[in-house]
Formats: C-alpha cells, structure tokens, sequence
C-alpha cells in the first residue's frame, strides 16, 4: 500500500558518545556518533493552523535519537540505526511520521587505515494502521450517498477497506426539529495517510455527496467521521480522536459491535457494555441492504 507524496523535516548533526562496536575496546572507550534523521508527513495542516499539535516535535525526536545512541551497547552501526527508526515509528513515535530516513555516522570507526566518515543510511515505512470511520446520510438518495461514500474512500490512495457494519436507520440525535430518519453504518480502514489526510478523505467523500454544513447537526447528504486512529489520541479542535462523542452514539456502537464484538473504544471500554449505556439504542432499526455494507 503507497500514499501520496510527503513532506520532509531534517534534524541532522545529532551528537552522542555511543558504546556500540564489534571491538572490545568500542564498547569499554566510546566513540562519538552522529545522527541525521530525516521525517516524511504531512506538514500542510500544521503550516494552515500554525499548530505544533499537527506536526511532529522535532526537539522530542532529538531526545529519542540521542537516547537510542546512549542505549546498546550494539555490535552493529546497522542495529542502532533500525533501533532509532523503528523508535521514531513504533508506538511511542508520533503517527503523523509515516516515513523515516536515518543516516549514523561513525567518524572514527577502527578500520584499518585514514578513512574522512563511515555511515549507514537506512529508510523505513512506517506499517499501516486501523482506524474507524462512521458515515451517515438523511438526504436525498440515501442508499446512493452510502455507497458512493465506500467507493470514494476505497479508490483513496493509501487507503484499504478492511470491514464495514450492517446499515441502521436511526432517529435524528440532536439538531433542529423535523429532520429525517438517518440511515448510519461504520467501517474499518488500513491506511499509510496520517490523521489530518485520512480526515481529508473523509471530507472529500462528503464533498462528492454535496455536503452542506449549514447547520450544526442539521440534515446532511452525508456525514463521515473519523472515529479512531489507531491507537492515537488527539484534542485537537479539528480532529478529536477518538471521537468525543462515540461512546455514547448507538447509531456508532451498535454497527461497530456487529461487525467486530470483541472491539473496544480506546479510553472507554467495550463497545458492548458503551452501548448498554446509550440513550439512543432504542431507536435503532435495521436498514436496507447497501451493496458493500455488512457484517464483513
């Protein structure tokens, strides 16, 4: 699975006194070693927003990198730098990273002879996560809006459809008066994008359906929300994952829980026992047959 073209951050000339060498003496003396480290994302919704909260730390990934040199010791130049990648992109990096470069240099590796800089340079992808996407429509050709929303999402570069729920008809929660019956489902994705492009996504799915925002909660031809991101929380005002108001949305819960009855909402627990506790869940009823929607 490819995405789409990234932006780049470099941090280079990261400094350390490392123990990491095959020679005896590597390992008791040290040697000073020198990180470069370049980051592939998504700058463009941190540039819009001036928002560090959309984009990565990089005196964080300094830290981490110095660390790393810190840490072994390692026999290996080869071992560190897949140690400092497999950091920068494994559960305790930042998500929005979905690719990184790492140079180490090691200037004064006993080889045998005068030699200006001995390095490794390793690239590394980051793997695709699961999230959840919850759609719903209460305008015009419903069953349509439903079908085009899958269809847009899975020709997404960088986006598989792993699963999808059973499609619910749901009274309108909240919003003004009047409005119609909600036809509403769930999915489940593997995506390379980061958050703020997999938000982008869902955006444009909406953008297809005509999507009007006039008002808040109002009828619409279709909603898609981004509901969890792997295991990524966020506060962000323009993408709160998970999603502030999930745990307590049957018309969320209950085609999540019919598709996947193990999950569990990250932060609030089963999906089983949130849906209990939704006031919403009696209004639930079965909906029509949606071509790429069901227990999958």
């Amino acid at each position: 699975m490819t995405g789409p073209e990234l932006d780049r951050i470099e941090v280079t000339g990261i400094r350390a006194w490392g123990h990491h060498g095959v020679l005896a003496q590597e390992k008791d003396l040290g040697q000073q070693f020198v990180v470069d480290i370049t980051l592939h994302l998504d700058t463009a919704p941190a540039g819009r927003a001036d928002a560090l909260s959309r984009t990565v730390n990089y005196a964080e990934v300094a830290a981490a990198v110095e660390q790393e040199i810190l840490g072994g010791p390692h026999d290996l130049v080869e071992t560190l730098a897949e140690r400092i990648a497999q950091r920068v992109l494994g559960e305790t990096g930042h998500p929005l990273t979905r690719r990184v470069g790492v140079r180490v240099h090691k200037p004064a590796a006993p080889v045998g002879l005068a030699v200006g800089d001995v390095t490794v340079s390793i690239e590394r992808q980051a793997a695709p996560l699961d999230a959840v996407l919850a759609v719903g429509t209460n305008l015009g050709d419903r069953e349509e809006h439903l079908r085009r929303a899958l269809a847009v999402l899975a020709d997404t570069e960088g986006i598989e459809i792993a699963w999808t729920g059973p499609v619910l008809e749901t009274a309108p929660v909240g919003g003004p008066e009047g409005q119609g019956a909600f036809l509403n489902s769930v999915l489940g994705v593997r995506t390379v994008l980061g958050p703020f492009a997999l938000l982008e996504a869902a955006r444009r799915a909406e953008r297809d359906a005509r999507r009007e925002r006039l008002v808040r909660w109002g009828p619409r031809t279709l909603d898609v929300d981004v509901i969890t991101y792997g295991h990524w929380r966020s506060a962000d005002e323009e993408l709160t994952v998970p999603h502030p108001r999930a745990h307590e949305r049957a018309f969320v819960l209950a085609p999540w829980l019919a598709a996947r009855p193990a999950a569990e909402l990250p932060g609030r627990g089963p999906l089983r026992a949130l849906l209990e506790g939704a006031e919403d869940r009696d209004g639930l009823r079965p909906g029509p047959a949606v071509e790429g929607y069901g227990i999958s």
